[in-house]
Protein backbone atom coordinates (compact mmCIF):
# COMPACT_ATOMS: atom_id res chain seq x y z
CA UNK A 1 0.00 0.00 0.00
CA UNK A 2 1.21 3.23 -1.34
CA UNK A 3 1.81 5.64 1.93
CA UNK A 4 -0.03 9.13 2.14
CA UNK A 5 1.37 11.09 5.05
CA UNK A 6 -0.95 12.89 7.31
CA UNK A 7 -0.30 16.07 8.30
CA UNK A 8 -2.95 17.73 11.45
CA UNK A 9 -3.37 21.67 11.58
CA UNK A 10 -5.67 21.35 14.81
CA UNK A 11 -3.75 23.23 17.10
CA UNK A 12 -3.29 26.48 14.40
CA UNK A 13 -5.80 26.24 11.78
CA UNK A 14 -8.65 24.59 13.63
CA UNK A 15 -8.05 26.35 16.36
CA UNK A 16 -8.97 29.53 14.15
CA UNK A 17 -12.50 28.47 13.80
CA UNK A 18 -15.33 29.99 15.71
CA UNK A 19 -15.68 28.82 19.07
CA UNK A 20 -12.68 26.27 19.31
CA UNK A 21 -9.82 27.07 21.88
CA UNK A 22 -7.32 24.65 23.41
CA UNK A 23 -5.53 24.87 26.91
CA UNK A 24 -1.73 24.43 27.64
CA UNK A 25 -2.30 21.14 28.79
CA UNK A 26 -5.07 19.74 26.46
CA UNK A 27 -2.93 21.02 23.36
CA UNK A 28 -0.39 18.86 24.73
CA UNK A 29 -2.70 15.79 25.37
CA UNK A 30 -4.15 16.06 21.93
CA UNK A 31 -0.82 15.92 20.46
CA UNK A 32 0.11 12.51 22.60
CA UNK A 33 -3.86 11.06 20.93
CA UNK A 34 -2.47 12.54 16.93
CA UNK A 35 0.99 10.43 18.17
CA UNK A 36 -0.59 7.20 19.38
CA UNK A 37 -2.80 7.48 16.62
CA UNK A 38 -0.58 7.45 13.85
CA UNK A 39 -0.09 10.94 12.22
CA UNK A 40 3.17 11.70 10.65
CA UNK A 41 2.86 15.52 11.31
CA UNK A 42 1.31 17.83 14.11
CA UNK A 43 1.20 21.80 13.36
CA UNK A 44 1.33 23.28 16.75
CA UNK A 45 1.00 26.72 16.27
CA UNK A 46 2.09 30.01 14.78
CA UNK A 47 5.66 29.67 16.82
CA UNK A 48 6.92 33.25 15.49
CA UNK A 49 4.16 35.57 16.60
CA UNK A 50 1.44 34.20 19.25
CA UNK A 51 3.07 33.76 22.85
CA UNK A 52 0.48 30.80 23.72
CA UNK A 53 1.62 28.74 20.66
CA UNK A 54 4.96 29.32 21.65
CA UNK A 55 4.14 27.75 25.25
CA UNK A 56 3.21 25.04 23.10
CA UNK A 57 6.52 24.90 21.34
CA UNK A 58 8.63 24.78 25.02
CA UNK A 59 6.04 22.37 26.50
CA UNK A 60 6.09 19.56 23.97
CA UNK A 61 9.60 19.63 23.77
CA UNK A 62 9.89 18.29 27.28
CA UNK A 63 7.54 14.99 25.66
CA UNK A 64 8.34 12.25 23.84
CA UNK A 65 6.46 11.23 20.76
CA UNK A 66 6.79 8.40 18.71
CA UNK A 67 6.09 8.70 15.71
CA UNK A 68 4.97 12.41 15.22
CA UNK A 69 6.91 15.05 14.08
CA UNK A 70 6.03 18.88 15.34
CA UNK A 71 5.80 21.36 13.04
CA UNK A 72 6.48 25.34 13.68
CA UNK A 73 3.83 27.60 11.44
CA UNK A 74 5.09 30.98 10.06
CA UNK A 75 5.18 32.79 6.89
CA UNK A 76 7.51 34.40 3.95
CA UNK A 77 10.06 37.04 5.31
CA UNK A 78 8.34 40.83 5.44
CA UNK A 79 8.04 42.50 2.26
CA UNK A 80 10.71 44.98 3.52
CA UNK A 81 13.10 42.82 5.60
CA UNK A 82 15.66 40.19 4.57
CA UNK A 83 14.94 36.78 6.74
CA UNK A 84 17.81 37.51 8.80
CA UNK A 85 16.58 40.16 10.21
CA UNK A 86 12.80 39.12 10.68
CA UNK A 87 12.24 38.45 14.10
CA UNK A 88 9.25 35.79 13.15
CA UNK A 89 12.04 33.89 11.45
CA UNK A 90 13.87 34.34 14.46
CA UNK A 91 10.62 32.94 16.43
CA UNK A 92 10.54 29.85 14.21
CA UNK A 93 13.98 28.78 14.94
CA UNK A 94 13.63 29.17 18.97
CA UNK A 95 10.69 26.90 18.27
CA UNK A 96 13.58 24.38 18.07
CA UNK A 97 11.31 21.92 15.58
CA UNK A 98 13.01 19.78 13.07
CA UNK A 99 10.24 20.71 10.37
CA UNK A 100 8.87 23.66 9.59
CA UNK A 101 5.56 25.59 7.64
CA UNK A 102 6.01 28.55 5.85
CA UNK A 103 3.38 30.02 4.00
CA UNK A 104 3.80 32.27 0.99
CA UNK A 105 1.82 33.82 -2.13
CA UNK A 106 1.35 32.02 -5.05
CA UNK A 107 -1.64 34.47 -6.22
CA UNK A 108 -0.38 37.37 -7.88
CA UNK A 109 -3.80 39.28 -6.89
CA UNK A 110 -2.54 38.67 -3.16
CA UNK A 111 1.12 39.73 -4.23
CA UNK A 112 -0.50 43.39 -5.22
CA UNK A 113 -3.68 43.77 -3.19
CA UNK A 114 -2.28 42.59 0.11
CA UNK A 115 1.21 42.43 0.09
CA UNK A 116 1.92 45.71 -2.02
CA UNK A 117 4.84 44.14 -4.12
CA UNK A 118 6.18 43.17 -7.83
CA UNK A 119 5.28 39.55 -8.35
CA UNK A 120 9.28 38.92 -8.31
CA UNK A 121 10.11 40.35 -5.34
CA UNK A 122 7.62 37.58 -3.82
CA UNK A 123 9.05 34.86 -5.28
CA UNK A 124 12.79 36.23 -4.01
CA UNK A 125 11.04 36.36 -0.46
CA UNK A 126 9.88 32.53 -0.59
CA UNK A 127 13.39 31.45 -1.65
CA UNK A 128 14.97 33.72 0.85
CA UNK A 129 13.16 32.82 3.42
CA UNK A 130 13.30 28.73 2.87
CA UNK A 131 17.00 28.87 1.79
CA UNK A 132 17.33 30.44 5.51
CA UNK A 133 15.50 28.31 7.18
CA UNK A 134 17.21 25.13 5.46
CA UNK A 135 21.13 27.02 5.98
CA UNK A 136 19.83 26.38 9.38
CA UNK A 137 18.96 22.98 9.57
CA UNK A 138 15.32 22.48 9.46
CA UNK A 139 13.23 20.96 6.65
CA UNK A 140 10.82 23.07 4.99
CA UNK A 141 7.33 22.33 3.78
CA UNK A 142 6.20 25.34 1.48
CA UNK A 143 2.42 26.07 1.92
CA UNK A 144 1.31 27.71 -1.50
CA UNK A 145 -1.49 29.97 -0.09
CA UNK A 146 -4.19 30.29 -2.35
CA UNK A 147 -2.57 28.27 -4.80
CA UNK A 148 -5.82 27.20 -7.07
CA UNK A 149 -7.35 30.52 -7.48
CA UNK A 150 -3.77 31.92 -8.29
CA UNK A 151 -3.49 28.97 -11.06
CA UNK A 152 -6.80 29.68 -12.83
CA UNK A 153 -5.19 33.65 -12.70
CA UNK A 154 -1.69 32.88 -14.16
CA UNK A 155 -0.20 29.19 -14.40
CA UNK A 156 3.23 30.18 -14.69
CA UNK A 157 3.41 32.49 -11.76
CA UNK A 158 1.84 30.05 -9.54
CA UNK A 159 4.29 26.92 -10.73
CA UNK A 160 6.81 29.70 -10.46
CA UNK A 161 6.36 30.12 -6.54
CA UNK A 162 6.33 26.38 -6.05
CA UNK A 163 9.65 26.40 -8.04
CA UNK A 164 11.49 28.93 -5.90
CA UNK A 165 10.86 27.02 -2.76
CA UNK A 166 12.29 23.47 -4.25
CA UNK A 167 15.20 25.64 -5.99
CA UNK A 168 16.22 26.39 -1.94
CA UNK A 169 15.65 22.80 -1.25
CA UNK A 170 12.29 22.73 0.41
CA UNK A 171 10.94 19.11 1.16
CA UNK A 172 7.71 19.76 0.36
CA UNK A 173 4.77 21.98 -1.14
CA UNK A 174 1.80 22.04 -0.46
CA UNK A 175 -1.29 23.04 -2.72
CA UNK A 176 -3.65 25.06 -0.49
CA UNK A 177 -7.63 25.99 -1.58
CA UNK A 178 -7.64 28.34 1.09
CA UNK A 179 -10.45 30.09 -0.49
CA UNK A 180 -12.42 26.61 -0.36
CA UNK A 181 -14.31 27.69 -3.69
CA UNK A 182 -13.18 24.86 -5.80
CA UNK A 183 -14.80 21.95 -7.25
CA UNK A 184 -13.30 18.58 -6.94
CA UNK A 185 -12.65 18.17 -10.88
CA UNK A 186 -10.65 21.25 -10.71
CA UNK A 187 -8.50 20.08 -7.79
CA UNK A 188 -7.57 17.07 -9.81
CA UNK A 189 -6.88 18.62 -13.16
CA UNK A 190 -4.01 21.30 -11.03
CA UNK A 191 -2.91 18.69 -8.91
CA UNK A 192 -1.97 16.30 -11.76
CA UNK A 193 -0.72 18.88 -13.87
CA UNK A 194 1.68 20.39 -11.14
CA UNK A 195 2.89 16.39 -10.54
CA UNK A 196 3.84 16.13 -14.01
CA UNK A 197 5.58 19.40 -14.07
CA UNK A 198 7.83 18.72 -10.76
CA UNK A 199 8.76 15.23 -11.21
CA UNK A 200 10.08 13.64 -8.10
CA UNK A 201 8.80 16.64 -5.70
CA UNK A 202 6.55 15.61 -2.45
CA UNK A 203 3.09 17.42 -3.33
CA UNK A 204 0.66 17.79 -0.58
CA UNK A 205 -2.79 19.30 -0.30
CA UNK A 206 -4.75 21.34 1.99
CA UNK A 207 -8.42 22.27 1.28
CA UNK A 208 -11.36 24.15 3.26
CA UNK A 209 -14.71 23.55 3.43
CA UNK A 210 -16.13 26.77 2.36
CA UNK A 211 -18.48 25.11 -0.55
CA UNK A 212 -18.72 21.76 1.63
CA UNK A 213 -16.30 19.75 -0.72
CA UNK A 214 -13.01 19.87 1.11
CA UNK A 215 -12.69 16.12 1.67
CA UNK A 216 -13.69 15.19 -1.66
CA UNK A 217 -11.24 18.19 -2.91
CA UNK A 218 -8.37 16.11 -0.36
CA UNK A 219 -9.39 13.14 -2.25
CA UNK A 220 -9.22 14.18 -5.48
CA UNK A 221 -6.26 15.32 -5.13
CA UNK A 222 -4.76 11.89 -3.91
CA UNK A 223 -5.87 10.48 -6.76
CA UNK A 224 -3.93 12.89 -8.90
CA UNK A 225 -0.62 12.62 -7.45
CA UNK A 226 -0.45 14.32 -4.04
CA UNK A 227 0.80 12.49 -1.34
CA UNK A 228 0.57 14.97 1.98
CA UNK A 229 -3.05 15.48 3.38
CA UNK A 230 -3.80 17.89 5.44
CA UNK A 231 -6.62 19.07 7.57
CA UNK A 232 -8.65 19.04 10.79
CA UNK A 233 -10.12 16.39 13.32
CA UNK A 234 -13.91 16.64 13.11
CA UNK A 235 -13.45 19.42 10.27
CA UNK A 236 -12.40 22.18 12.89
CA UNK A 237 -11.63 25.34 11.19
CA UNK A 238 -11.94 28.92 9.72
CA UNK A 239 -15.15 30.08 8.79
CA UNK A 240 -16.71 26.48 7.32
CA UNK A 241 -13.87 24.75 8.05
CA UNK A 242 -11.05 23.00 7.11
CA UNK A 243 -10.64 19.18 5.47
CA UNK A 244 -12.24 16.78 8.00
CA UNK A 245 -9.22 13.99 8.45
CA UNK A 246 -11.61 11.92 10.39
CA UNK A 247 -13.83 11.52 6.86
CA UNK A 248 -10.26 11.50 4.46
CA UNK A 249 -8.59 8.63 6.50
CA UNK A 250 -10.96 5.80 6.46
CA UNK A 251 -11.72 7.05 3.24
CA UNK A 252 -8.16 6.48 1.81
CA UNK A 253 -7.62 3.54 3.76
CA UNK A 254 -10.34 1.14 3.27
CA UNK A 255 -11.86 2.65 -0.07
CA UNK A 256 -8.80 3.59 -1.82
CA UNK A 257 -6.13 1.64 -0.97
CA UNK A 258 -3.81 3.92 0.51
CA UNK A 259 -1.59 3.21 4.08
CA UNK A 260 -2.05 6.25 6.47
CA UNK A 261 -2.46 4.93 10.31
CA UNK A 262 -3.27 1.13 9.90
CA UNK A 263 -6.06 -0.51 10.49
CA UNK A 264 -5.25 -1.07 14.21
CA UNK A 265 -5.00 1.95 14.92
CA UNK A 266 -8.33 2.86 12.53
CA UNK A 267 -10.08 1.44 15.09
CA UNK A 268 -9.85 4.39 17.57
CA UNK A 269 -10.64 6.82 15.13
CA UNK A 270 -13.98 7.35 16.82
CA UNK A 271 -12.15 7.78 20.30
CA UNK A 272 -9.96 10.41 18.17
CA UNK A 273 -12.77 12.32 17.48
CA UNK A 274 -14.69 12.00 20.49
CA UNK A 275 -11.73 13.10 22.92
CA UNK A 276 -10.57 16.15 20.37
CA UNK A 277 -14.04 17.45 20.82
CA UNK A 278 -13.94 17.09 24.97
CA UNK A 279 -10.40 19.13 24.86
CA UNK A 280 -11.62 21.41 22.53
CA UNK A 281 -15.23 21.48 24.86
CA UNK A 282 -17.57 20.97 21.47
CA UNK A 283 -20.47 18.72 21.69
CA UNK A 284 -20.02 15.52 19.04
CA UNK A 285 -21.84 16.22 16.14
CA UNK A 286 -23.64 12.74 15.98
CA UNK A 287 -23.93 13.08 11.75
CA UNK A 288 -20.03 12.87 11.31
CA UNK A 289 -19.44 10.38 8.90
CA UNK A 290 -17.86 7.28 10.21
CA UNK A 291 -17.49 8.37 13.80
CA UNK A 292 -20.56 10.02 14.70
CA UNK A 293 -23.31 7.90 17.10
CA UNK A 294 -25.64 8.40 13.94
CA UNK A 295 -23.27 7.22 11.05
CA UNK A 296 -24.56 3.59 11.40
CA UNK A 297 -27.82 3.73 13.19
CA UNK A 298 -30.98 2.55 11.47
CA UNK A 299 -34.48 3.60 11.60
CA UNK A 300 -36.68 2.06 8.75
CA UNK A 301 -38.31 -1.26 9.83
CA UNK A 302 -37.17 -2.36 6.15
CA UNK A 303 -33.58 -1.54 6.95
CA UNK A 304 -33.21 -3.08 9.85
CA UNK A 305 -34.92 -6.28 8.24
CA UNK A 306 -32.30 -5.77 5.93
CA UNK A 307 -29.47 -5.31 8.29
CA UNK A 308 -30.21 -8.19 10.34
CA UNK A 309 -29.97 -10.25 7.37
CA UNK A 310 -26.61 -8.74 6.15
CA UNK A 311 -25.07 -5.16 7.22
CA UNK A 312 -23.92 -4.61 3.76
CA UNK A 313 -27.48 -3.56 2.72
CA UNK A 314 -27.32 -0.51 4.69
CA UNK A 315 -23.23 -0.10 5.65
CA UNK A 316 -20.39 0.93 3.52
CA UNK A 317 -18.16 -0.54 5.73
CA UNK A 318 -17.94 -2.37 9.32
CA UNK A 319 -18.84 0.08 12.02
CA UNK A 320 -16.05 -1.51 14.05
CA UNK A 321 -13.30 -0.86 11.68
CA UNK A 322 -13.23 2.76 12.84
CA UNK A 323 -14.33 2.05 16.30
CA UNK A 324 -18.03 2.82 16.17
CA UNK A 325 -21.30 0.81 16.32
CA UNK A 326 -24.10 -0.07 14.77
CA UNK A 327 -27.16 1.43 16.20
CA UNK A 328 -30.67 0.51 16.02
CA UNK A 329 -33.54 3.33 16.70
CA UNK A 330 -37.07 2.17 18.04
CA UNK A 331 -39.89 4.60 16.80
CA UNK A 332 -42.85 5.10 14.68
CA UNK A 333 -41.35 4.37 11.51
CA UNK A 334 -40.39 0.69 13.26
CA UNK A 335 -40.83 -2.94 12.73
CA UNK A 336 -40.64 -6.07 15.29
CA UNK A 337 -36.76 -6.32 13.55
CA UNK A 338 -36.21 -2.86 15.50
CA UNK A 339 -37.13 -4.28 18.98
CA UNK A 340 -35.40 -7.16 18.26
CA UNK A 341 -32.12 -6.15 17.32
CA UNK A 342 -32.50 -3.11 19.64
CA UNK A 343 -32.97 -5.53 22.25
CA UNK A 344 -29.63 -7.40 21.31
CA UNK A 345 -27.65 -4.10 21.13
CA UNK A 346 -28.58 -2.94 24.87
CA UNK A 347 -27.87 -6.64 26.32
CA UNK A 348 -31.63 -7.95 27.33
CA UNK A 349 -32.03 -11.60 27.60
CA UNK A 350 -33.84 -12.83 24.68
CA UNK A 351 -35.85 -15.67 26.52
CA UNK A 352 -39.69 -14.68 26.92
CA UNK A 353 -38.92 -11.88 23.71
CA UNK A 354 -40.64 -13.67 20.68
CA UNK A 355 -42.35 -11.31 17.85
CA UNK A 356 -45.52 -11.11 19.34
CA UNK A 357 -44.16 -9.63 22.37
CA UNK A 358 -41.67 -7.61 19.78
CA UNK A 359 -45.13 -6.47 18.29
CA UNK A 360 -47.01 -5.55 21.81
CA UNK A 361 -43.57 -3.40 22.30
CA UNK A 362 -43.64 -1.79 18.97
CA UNK A 363 -47.12 -0.89 19.59
CA UNK A 364 -46.32 0.52 22.99
CA UNK A 365 -44.03 2.91 21.44
CA UNK A 366 -45.66 3.88 19.04
CA UNK A 367 -48.17 4.86 21.39
CA UNK A 368 -46.26 6.43 23.88
CA UNK A 369 -44.73 8.08 20.97
CA UNK A 370 -47.61 9.79 19.95
CA UNK A 371 -48.21 11.39 23.39
CA UNK A 372 -44.68 12.98 22.37
CA UNK A 373 -41.94 10.06 23.75
CA UNK A 374 -39.16 9.65 21.74
CA UNK A 375 -36.62 6.75 22.58
CA UNK A 376 -33.93 7.94 19.89
CA UNK A 377 -31.58 9.46 22.75
CA UNK A 378 -33.33 6.88 25.11
CA UNK A 379 -31.57 3.55 25.54
CA UNK A 380 -32.33 3.91 29.11
CA UNK A 381 -35.58 4.53 28.98
CA UNK A 382 -36.41 1.53 26.47
CA UNK A 383 -34.57 -0.77 28.28
CA UNK A 384 -36.82 -0.15 30.90
CA UNK A 385 -39.78 -0.78 28.61
CA UNK A 386 -38.39 -3.85 27.36
CA UNK A 387 -38.01 -5.44 30.96
CA UNK A 388 -41.88 -4.08 31.50
CA UNK A 389 -43.02 -5.91 28.78
CA UNK A 390 -40.97 -9.08 29.21
CA UNK A 391 -42.23 -9.00 33.00
CA UNK A 392 -39.12 -8.65 34.55
CA UNK A 393 -39.00 -4.93 36.01
CA UNK A 394 -39.60 -4.99 39.37
CA UNK A 395 -39.28 -1.24 41.06
CA UNK A 396 -36.22 -0.43 43.61
CA UNK A 397 -38.35 2.10 45.40
CA UNK A 398 -42.20 3.15 45.53
CA UNK A 399 -42.87 7.14 45.28
CA UNK A 400 -44.95 8.04 48.12
CA UNK A 401 -45.01 12.09 47.09
CA UNK A 402 -42.63 14.83 46.21
CA UNK A 403 -42.49 18.40 46.90
CA UNK A 404 -40.62 21.13 44.70
CA UNK A 405 -40.46 24.95 45.86
CA UNK A 406 -38.81 27.85 44.28
CA UNK A 407 -38.23 30.81 45.61
CA UNK A 408 -37.16 34.60 44.94
CA UNK A 409 -36.02 37.06 47.36
CA UNK A 410 -35.66 40.64 45.53
CA UNK A 411 -34.77 41.49 41.93
CA UNK A 412 -31.01 40.98 42.22
CA UNK A 413 -31.18 37.75 43.79
CA UNK A 414 -30.86 34.49 42.27
CA UNK A 415 -33.63 31.98 42.74
CA UNK A 416 -33.63 29.68 45.13
CA UNK A 417 -34.89 26.03 44.67
CA UNK A 418 -35.88 23.25 47.14
CA UNK A 419 -37.76 19.95 46.77
CA UNK A 420 -38.66 17.25 49.69
CA UNK A 421 -39.15 13.24 48.35
CA UNK A 422 -40.65 11.00 50.13
CA UNK A 423 -40.14 6.95 49.05
CA UNK A 424 -40.24 3.81 50.29
CA UNK A 425 -37.53 1.09 49.96
CA UNK A 426 -37.91 -2.40 51.16
CA UNK A 427 -40.92 -0.94 53.35
CA UNK A 428 -38.39 1.27 55.10
CA UNK A 429 -40.08 4.84 54.54
CA UNK A 430 -37.37 8.14 53.78
CA UNK A 431 -37.88 11.83 53.94
CA UNK A 432 -35.71 14.12 52.27
CA UNK A 433 -34.79 17.43 51.50
CA UNK A 434 -32.80 18.85 48.95
CA UNK A 435 -31.28 22.17 47.13
CA UNK A 436 -30.11 23.16 43.87
CA UNK A 437 -29.93 25.50 40.90
CA UNK A 438 -32.84 24.97 39.92
CA UNK A 439 -36.27 22.87 40.48
CA UNK A 440 -34.84 19.53 38.74
CA UNK A 441 -31.52 19.88 40.72
CA UNK A 442 -32.78 20.14 44.35
CA UNK A 443 -35.51 17.17 42.87
CA UNK A 444 -32.08 15.29 41.81
CA UNK A 445 -30.24 15.76 45.50
CA UNK A 446 -33.11 15.08 47.48
CA UNK A 447 -33.88 11.73 45.67
CA UNK A 448 -30.27 10.88 45.49
CA UNK A 449 -29.86 11.43 49.64
CA UNK A 450 -33.16 9.05 50.07
CA UNK A 451 -31.67 6.18 48.05
CA UNK A 452 -27.86 6.07 48.06
CA UNK A 453 -27.55 4.48 51.91
CA UNK A 454 -29.48 1.97 50.42
CA UNK A 455 -28.15 1.85 46.91
CA UNK A 456 -24.77 3.42 47.21
CA UNK A 457 -24.04 2.86 43.42
CA UNK A 458 -26.49 6.13 42.76
CA UNK A 459 -23.55 8.06 43.80
CA UNK A 460 -21.74 7.07 40.79
CA UNK A 461 -24.28 9.08 38.23
CA UNK A 462 -23.42 11.97 36.86
CA UNK A 463 -25.88 14.00 35.25
CA UNK A 464 -24.25 15.14 32.20
CA UNK A 465 -27.16 16.79 29.55
CA UNK A 466 -30.49 18.25 30.25
CA UNK A 467 -32.38 18.94 27.39
CA UNK A 468 -35.70 20.56 27.06
CA UNK A 469 -38.48 20.50 23.90
CA UNK A 470 -41.84 21.95 23.69
CA UNK A 471 -43.75 19.65 21.57
CA UNK A 472 -47.31 21.66 20.69
CA UNK A 473 -45.78 25.25 20.75
CA UNK A 474 -49.25 26.64 20.36
CA UNK A 475 -50.27 25.40 23.62
CA UNK A 476 -48.40 28.21 25.06
CA UNK A 477 -47.93 26.97 28.98
CA UNK A 478 -50.08 24.42 28.23
CA UNK A 479 -47.67 22.44 25.93
CA UNK A 480 -46.76 19.38 26.54
CA UNK A 481 -42.78 18.78 27.39
CA UNK A 482 -40.43 16.55 26.68
CA UNK A 483 -37.32 16.09 28.95
CA UNK A 484 -34.30 14.08 27.64
CA UNK A 485 -31.74 13.49 30.61
CA UNK A 486 -28.12 12.02 29.55
CA UNK A 487 -26.46 9.92 32.14
CA UNK A 488 -22.80 8.63 32.82
CA UNK A 489 -21.07 6.44 35.55
CA UNK A 490 -17.60 6.80 34.17
CA UNK A 491 -18.37 3.47 32.21
CA UNK A 492 -21.23 4.11 30.10
CA UNK A 493 -23.78 6.60 29.23
CA UNK A 494 -27.41 6.29 28.74
CA UNK A 495 -30.38 8.63 28.05
CA UNK A 496 -33.92 8.75 29.30
CA UNK A 497 -36.96 10.73 28.51
CA UNK A 498 -40.01 11.76 30.39
CA UNK A 499 -43.04 13.51 28.57
CA UNK A 500 -45.96 15.35 30.69
CA UNK A 501 -47.66 19.18 30.48
CA UNK A 502 -45.46 20.07 33.43
CA UNK A 503 -42.54 20.48 33.16
CA UNK A 504 -41.22 19.03 36.50
CA UNK A 505 -42.96 16.06 36.59
CA UNK A 506 -41.53 15.45 32.70
CA UNK A 507 -37.98 15.85 34.05
CA UNK A 508 -39.18 13.59 37.85
CA UNK A 509 -40.03 10.38 34.71
CA UNK A 510 -36.66 11.15 32.95
CA UNK A 511 -34.35 11.41 36.39
CA UNK A 512 -36.29 8.19 37.62
CA UNK A 513 -35.45 6.29 34.48
CA UNK A 514 -32.14 7.05 34.70
CA UNK A 515 -31.33 5.68 38.24
CA UNK A 516 -33.60 2.72 37.86
CA UNK A 517 -31.22 2.29 34.49
CA UNK A 518 -28.32 2.36 36.94
CA UNK A 519 -29.58 -0.22 39.65
CA UNK A 520 -30.62 -2.87 36.70
CA UNK A 521 -27.05 -2.91 35.15
CA UNK A 522 -25.11 -3.18 38.45
CA UNK A 523 -27.58 -5.91 39.39
CA UNK A 524 -26.88 -7.32 35.76
CA UNK A 525 -23.19 -7.26 36.23
CA UNK A 526 -22.71 -7.79 40.17
CA UNK A 527 -20.99 -4.14 40.55
CA UNK A 528 -23.57 -3.29 43.46
CA UNK A 529 -21.39 -5.87 45.62
CA UNK A 530 -18.68 -4.19 44.95
CA UNK A 531 -20.47 -0.76 45.63
CA UNK A 532 -21.57 -1.49 49.13
CA UNK A 533 -17.91 -3.16 50.44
Amino acid sequence: MEKVYIYDTTLRDGAQGEGISFSDTAKVRFAHLLDEFGVDFIEGGFAGSNPRDRRFFDDIRKERLAHARVTAFGSTRRVDVDAQGDPQLAGLLAAETEWVTIYGKSWLLHVRDVLRTTGDNNLQMIADTVGFLRAAGRRVLFDAEHFFDGYKDDPAYALGALQAALREGADGVVLCDTNGGCLPHEIFAITQTVCAALPGAQVGIHTHNDSGLAVACSLEAVRAGARQVQGCVNGYGERTGNANLTTIIPALELKMGFACVGAERLRRLREVSLVTDDLANQRPDPRQPYVGRSAFSHKAGAHVNAVQKNTRTFEHIEPEAVGNQRHVLVSELSGAANVMMKAAELGTDFSGLDKERARAILDEVKRRENRGYSYESADGSFKILLQKVLNKHRPFFELEGFRVIVEKRGSDEPCLSEATVKVKVNGVTELTAGEGHGPVDALNAALRQALTRFYPEIEQIALTDYRVRILDPQEATRAMTRVLIESGDGARQWGTVGVSENIIEASWQALLDSIEYKLFETRATGEEVKSKR
